[in-house]
């Protein structure tokens, strides 16, 4: 009686250390991001750094884009691009393989319908001699039907923690494919954005040309009348060769851009309609930027580098958990007889078995705790790579804001440029006209106001391209 007595105790506190060594896991802790309490200053960009009213990343793309053809193109990229269908197909591989990882704790279950197999053994051999004896015959024949259970108890967390870790690398997959989502938008509309630019450089370029033209005409007349000399028709038709050679450049640029616009889409290269002018073009709102924390839950690639570091500290647990000792049961039961006619005689042909076992590594000690270490200093690398992306993230606002400002102080000293460039030209074409100017005076004004519209184009296109990467950077276009 002492003796069970003592079985008892021993084993019940053998079980109250493993419950206690099983409920001593360290949870997990999300690490903790440094950022700044708002965006690096942009005093003359009127821009909300609030949490009140939140940040433009919240805002799904079809109510930020507003151009219709433009949507389209965003519709359709989303709908067939071929980098982020792959991304939705790694998605559903992370989930079968988080659903698998669900049944780990789930004994295992295995079936043997039938087993029949006949052994002779040598007449000369002690178990030829004792079949000869026992059964008058030299052989003996062996029938069964049985299943077994085995189950492995998870005291340490060591399948919890493969869960766990199987279930951060789904929703990092969710995340990657939000990251291709956003990048692709981006993509999109600053292709449309740069095609539109195009558009303007031919146009631009065009209607300097009827003006370059215009005035050789009118130096052509004068040379023929004795006022001027050759060199300045020369000169006139220089100038006028080099936009020729620029209309080609441009119209290859326009093919070049629309067929890139098309394989983003998941389309054949081919021509991109577009409804609007690049001047007609609105920017779209971007004065709420919110606060730096609000990148911790809009940005997918911030979220990702997150769920990597939870990944990384389960692997931590599963590899720890594997230095020590695993508890196993298991269990068979069935029919078994060496006479087929006896095979299915119950209860007589019924056996069953059950056994507990508790494994400690021995041999391999070393190398699982070297995998224990590596797996910790992955899980410092992933903590590092977190606090970069962060960085990254912040610097990637601020530069766009930055960008954003720059676009704002060019537009409006370009747009006067423009103005008087324009009236230059005017100017210069009356005076010469009157033979109060020269026609290097006339080439002079026209190349600067060429100049000045394709300046305030490009202009324009950083502007609209900044609002684009400040929107992405702040983790907007995959809502």
């Amino acid at each position: 009686m002492k003796s069970n007595i003592r079985s008892y105790t021993n084993f019940g506190a053998f079980a109250a250390l493993l419950t206690l060594a099983s409920c001593s896991v360290q949870k997990y802790k999300a690490p903790e991001a440094e950022l700044p309490e708002s965006f690096r200053d942009t005093t003359q960009l009127d821009v909300a750094q609030d949490s009140t009213q939140g940040s433009i990343a919240k805002i799904p793309y079809r109510e930020f884009f507003t151009d219709p053809t433009l949507l389209s193109l965003i519709e359709n990229g989303v709908k067939n691009n071929n980098d982020l269908k792959v991304s939705i197909k790694q998605i559903e591989s992370a989930a079968l393989s988080y659903n698998r990882s669900k049944w780990g704790n789930v004994p295992n279950v295995n079936l043997n319908i039938a087993t029949a197999s006949i052994s002779r053994p040598s007449d000369n051999s002690m178990n030829g001699q004792m079949f000869g004896q026992m059964l008058g015959q030299r052989y003996i024949e062996d029938y069964g039907t049985n299943i077994s259970i085995s189950w492995e108890a998870d005291i340490w967390g060591k399948i919890k923690g493969r869960k766990e870790s199987a279930l951060a690398a789904y929703l990092q997959t969710q995340e990657a494919a939000k990251a291709v989502q956003t990048q692709l938008v981006a993509q999109i509309a600053q292709g449309y954005y740069n095609l539109l630019m195009l558009d303007t450089q031919l146009d631009i370029t065009n209607q300097n040309l009827t003006l370059v033209n215009n005035t050789l005409r009118m130096i052509t007349k004068q040379q023929e009348l004795g006022i001027t000399t050759s060199l300045s028709v020369q000169q006139q038709e220089n100038t006028r060769d080099q936009m020729l050679v620029t209309i080609p450049i441009i119209e290859q640029s326009i093919t070049i851009q629309e067929n890139a616009l098309s394989i983003l889409t998941g389309k054949m290269p081919g021509e991109i309609q577009r409804t609007l002018k690049l001047t007609n073009m609105e920017t779209p709102e971007y004065r709420s930027v919110g606060i730096p924390t609000e990148l911790l839950s809009y940005r997918p690639d911030v979220k990702n580098s997150e769920l990597s570091v939870r990944q990384a500290f389960a692997n931590v647990k599963v590899s720890k958990a594997s230095m020590y000792p695993a508890f196993n049961i298991t269990a068979q039961g069935g029919l078994n007889t060496f006479n087929f006619k006896n095979w299915f005689d119950i209860p007589g042909s019924l056996f069953g078995a059950a056994a507990g076992s508790l494994a400690m590594p021995l041999i391999n000690g070393k190398q699982l705790k070297t995998q224990y270490e590596q797996s910790k200093i992955a899980m410092e690398q992933s903590e590092i790579n977190f606090k970069q992306t962060v960085l990254s993230a912040v610097g990637e606002v601020s530069n766009a804001l930055a960008n954003i400002e720059s676009a704002d102080k060019q537009e409006v000293i370009t747009v006067g440029l423009v103005a008087r460039s324009d009236k230059a030209v005017t100017i210069s074409t009356k005076l010469f006209q009157q033979d109060m100017a020269t026609y290097l005076d006339v080439i002079t004004a026209q190349n600067n106001k060429l100049q000045a519209e394709l300046s305030l184009a490009n202009i324009k296109l950083q502007k609209l391209n900044s609002v684009v990467d400040l929107y992405r950077a702040l983790g907007g276009g995959w809502q």
